[in-house]
């Protein structure tokens, strides 16, 4: 339906309102219409239709991808921290399918993972890099480093639809029990922001974590989560202290 010229609210708010109506009954759950099938659609130019939907994406309600258009979001979940947790089992319990692009799986060395983990500058590392998806959008760039000694069995490990920990405990009889992890905001560089789907100086999370089995580090991982898809909560009752949750948000193809 075309937008009322007579009433004093401007277009672009009109068309927002309307918008948002249809999209909390999931009209558009399958697909968003392309600014120039809204504009024909509502009788408006596209330029309010880009106000329109701006307003929309500020909101959280929609975001839009270069190559890919406008998609709606519709998908949020926790995540506590305190403990630890897997991102896989995480996006997994709460409806979502994760999967990963697996972009680097080898043996190396790197003086910094190695002394991170207690162990001389030269000595074997597993690296695994995974781009980490929830319902096929991107949501992570994940690296980890493990001691070759003790997880040379994930060399022929699939990591496409698993969880590190689970590979862990499987094949290298490893059960990561405790661990210490930092979260710190940072602006990803471009090939990131590119990988992660990012605006030019949109902000992401840097979480490092350093994971121990029965006292012995196993894995010094790093880990940039998308900013726009997280946020922190903390709740808290007289006597129990404070427990901190991270939220993750992430969006789903309209197209599928």
């Amino acid at each position: 339906m075309p937008v009322d010229r007579s009433d004093p609210l401007p277009l672009w708010a009109q068309l927002m309102t309307e918008l948002r109506t249809r999209l909390a009954v999931g009209a558009f759950d399958q697909r968003f219409p392309t600014e120039l099938e809204l504009a024909e659609s509502y009788q408006v130019s596209r330029h309010t239709v880009r106000e329109a939907v701006r307003r929309l994406r500020e909101d959280g309600l929609v975001s839009s991808h270069r190559g890919r258009g406008t998609v709606v979001t519709r998908t949020r979940f926790d995540q506590r921290l305190g403990a630890l947790y897997s991102l896989f089992q995480a996006v997994e319990a709460q409806g979502a399918v994760q999967r990963s692009r697996v972009r680097r799986l080898d043996a190396r060395t790197d003086p910094n993972a190695a002394q991170q983990l207690g162990l001389e500058p030269e000595a074997q590392l597993l690296y695994l890099e995974r781009l980490r998806l929830a319902d096929d959008i991107p949501l992570a760039l994940d690296r980890a480093w493990l001691p070759m000694a003790l997880a040379a069995p994930l060399l022929t490990a699939d990591f496409r639809h698993t969880a590190l920990y689970d590979q862990l405990a499987v094949r290298c009889g490893l059960h990561p029990d405790s661990g210490r992890e930092s979260i710190r905001a940072v602006v990803p560089p471009p090939q990131e922001r590119r990988s992660l789907w990012l605006t030019a100086g949109a902000a992401a999370f840097l979480v490092e974590r350093l994971s121990y089995a029965a006292g012995q580090p196993v894995e010094w991982r790093s880990t940039v989560v998308r900013g726009d898809r997280y946020s922190f909560v903390i709740d808290w009752r007289p006597g129990t202290g404070a427990r901190v949750a991270l939220g993750a948000r992430w969006t789903a193809p309209a197209d599928g």
